[in-house]
């Protein structure tokens, strides 16, 4: 056995401010090569430690048939060749199957905290290649569910499991994870493991691509992980997909998965495919960080932040603010804004967002330039005041029709704390702006001491990370009323969400009221609390804990721009960078990132990241593009095989994929679409984002 090592580089780490001690990842990566035999593998280590190996069967693998859904008969080679080009370490082999020879080519180069490949795949035979499955696999020896696949696989995804609708993942042995790849926001598969030497991570970064030569129209490679007997197998393959023990099944709508079979390639001769990954290796701090490293390369590798293009902040809120007139109701005896353009529902929270503008139109008086906005800000928080309370908090539904508060089965404890902030917010400019704000503070006083009560009590047990969006607004009621039962509670809520989400062997979750699983939402909840303790207290752990639950919301924001067939999206030059992936159940993206910039704003000026500043300016502008001439947009583009509502949905479920991805529901027009964007610029203004420049 001989050993090769290319020069090493040094390449210097951008500084990032204030870090967690669990992201201090050592020395950048070191592309190692060994000849065994007639052929050469390649490791790449850190700190002189091997992570991640090519198989032992060789470099590179493809499969020459397909059976049972799945790939088959295999053949494995290595590359005979190697040389140094510059930067470029380049190897070179030849793979021989039954019908011919396949050429292939990698060339690796450190780039940073990562080693960059390019593979070639030259195909030589004279006939074409059919039914052939190309892949790209390295192994690593961590084992388990402790894997992180941006919006699909959270550690497993054990809360959202028992609805049998969500992706998980066990690492038992031979289980298969692959998903296509337009289907991450943040294009990784990476995985934390306890070893003899502490915890290590690694990860396999894509640069996404359709795959030529397609069995399947709009075939794309797959991203994933094989569990092995030794160790884990993080690999891209070219097409084939499996989840929850069945292979050629993709995750399509909110029930569950619809098969996807036949997704080989046929190779004409002297075809030429390439791929491009990335290889990463580091150092996990604690137990349930591993995804954090990944998740600052993959914005590092796409720098997704440009927005040239893309609607101004001027022109949102301009388009928002006149369709959220739109949505205003009043008579002698209520007035507010409708959830619904043709239900006459009052809604607290979540979908509704009935308070947002109460606290909005006053930060953003003087960009809208409108007399009747104070007037509309103080006439609904009056009206909304007034909800009655029941035994689980307040109401936060009212029929308009009926002139009735409505508790209905679920309390939505996520809504409430939702709308305590939105009022809380209120008051603090009520009082700069002269309203009366009387009956806004009577029933914030009365709302947090119901929950700081129950928080407080010794039996309090939240069943998922939704009461987090109660520490924001206990933090605010204790700056503005002076009592410290409110902090008490914050605190204690705080506390016990980092006890059971920091290790991610209970990722956040429970954010949504439409699915049980991990979302974005519960990240964000999290993400909330934790800055807000943070800025009550200046304790450095609440930080730590914030750019831990930010991370994690994080890998739900698209860093790249998807390609896009035929469709609506396409038609509007569509760019998905910046909008979020819902949940692990609600696989499409919508503008809810909107809301949660402010905070990654917040948490980048704390940790001194301007990655994380411009990351939050695209999450909030990108968002933007969809919006008609009415100031309206819908919910949910398909940029990915999943379809959550209507004829897409009966499409999908028919076993039908065509023409849904691409394509565009815009018929769910909730007021939180409008009223977040409202709220989120009031909160960049108050940031000193110059929103109206």
């Amino acid at each position: 056995m001989s050993y090769y090592a290319p020069p090493r580089y040094f390449i210097a780490i951008v500084a990032l401010g204030t870090l967690p001690v669990s992201l201090l990842r050592g020395s950048p990566p070191e592309l190692c090569i060994e000849r065994k035999g007639p052929a050469y593998h390649v490791n790449v280590r850190r700190d002189d430690r091997t992570t991640l190996t090519s198989p032992p069967e060789g470099l590179w693998s493809i499969a020459t048939d397909w059976q049972d859904g799945w790939p088959t008969r295999w053949v494995h080679a290595g590359p005979t060749e190697l040389e140094q080009a510059g930067d470029w370490t380049v190897l070179r082999g030849e793979l021989k199957t039954p019908s011919g020879t396949w050429q292939l080519r990698d060339a690796y180069r450190p780039q940073g905290d990562v080693v960059k490949c390019v593979r070639r795949f030259t195909w030589r035979g004279s006939e074409m290649a059919k039914r052939t499955t190309l892949s790209i696999r390295f192994q690593c020896p961590g084992k388990g569910a402790s894997a992180l696949l941006p919006g699909i696989l959270y550690y497993g995804n054990p809360s959202g499991r028992k609805s049998g609708r969500v992706p998980v993942y066990a690492g038992a042995p031979d289980e298969l994870a692959f998903f296509e790849e337009h289907r991450f926001p943040m294009p990784y598969a990476s995985l934390e493991w306890s070893g003899p030497a502490g915890r290590k991570g690694a990860a396999l970064h894509t640069l996404p691509s359709p795959v030529p030569f397609g069995y399947r129209p709009d075939q794309w490679w797959s991203l994933g992980l094989m569990a092995r007997q030794n160790g884990t197998e993080l690999a891209l393959l070219s097409g084939p997909c499996a989840s929850n023990g069945k292979r050629s099944v993709i995750k399509a709508t909110q029930r569950g998965f619809i098969p996807y079979d036949e997704t080989y390639l046929n190779v004409p001769p002297g075809a030429i495919i390439e791929k491009t990954f990335y290889l990463q290796t580091y150092d996990v701090g604690a137990e349930g960080s591993g995804f954090q490293a990944p998740t600052r390369t993959s914005l590092a590798l796409f720098c997704p932040y440009s927005t040239e293009g893309m609607l101004t902040f001027r022109e949102i809120i301009k388009a928002k603010y006149a369709f959220a007139q739109t949505r205003w109701h009043e008579t002698e005896t209520m007035a507010g804004f409708k959830k619904y353009p043709d239900r006459n529902f009052f809604v607290l929270g979540w979908c509704g967002q009935a308070a947002a503008c109460g606290y909005a139109f006053q930060v953003l008086a003087n960009e809208l330039n409108d007399p009747n906005a104070l007037a509309m800000a103080q006439k609904s928080l009056d009206f909304l005041s007034t909800t009655q309370f029941h035994d689980r908090g307040f109401c936060t539904w009212y029929n308009c029709d009926e002139k009735q508060w409505i508790q209905g089965n679920n309390p939505e404890l996520l809504s409430q704390g939702q709308a305590m902030l939105n009022v809380a917010g209120a008051i603090g400019w009520g009082r700069r702006n002269e309203l009366d704000i009387t009956e806004w503070e009577q029933f914030l006083r009365r709302a947090c001491d119901f929950h700081a009560e129950r928080i407080l009590a010794d039996d309090w047990r939240p069943v998922s990370t939704n009461e987090a969006f109660f520490i924001a607004p206990l933090c605010r009621a204790h700056r503005l009323f002076e009592v410290e039962r409110y902090r008490q509670a914050a605190v204690k809520a705080g506390q016990a969400y980092a006890s059971r989400h920091l290790s991610m062997r209970e990722p956040y979750w429970g954010g949504t009221l439409d699915a049980s699983c991990e979302d974005k939402e519960g990240a964000f909840a999290a993400l909330q609390g934790f800055l807000a303790l943070y800025e009550l207290t200046g304790e450095s752990q609440y930080l730590r804990w914030a750019a831990h639950a930010g991370d994690v919301a994080l890998t739900y924001v698209v860093v790249w721009d998807i390609d896009l067939p035929p469709g609506r999206l396409r038609d509007h030059n569509f760019k998905t960078r910046g909008w979020t992936a819902v949940s692990v159940q609600n696989q499409h993206i919508d503008v809810f990132g909107v809301l949660i910039a402010p905070d990654i704003y917040r948490l980048g000026r704390h940790l001194h990241r301007d990655d994380l500043k411009k990351t939050a300016l695209l999450m909030y502008r990108s968002c933007g593009q969809l919006i008609d001439p009415f100031g309206s947009q819908g919910e949910q583009p398909h940029h990915t095989n999943y379809a959550q509502h209507g004829m897409f949905r009966q499409q999908l479920e028919a076993g039908d994929i065509a023409g849904v991805r691409g394509n565009y529901v815009e018929q769910w027009t909730v007021f939180w679409i409008t009223a977040h964007f409202l709220n989120a610029a009031a909160q960049f203004k108050e940031l000193g984002v110059p929103v109206w420049d």
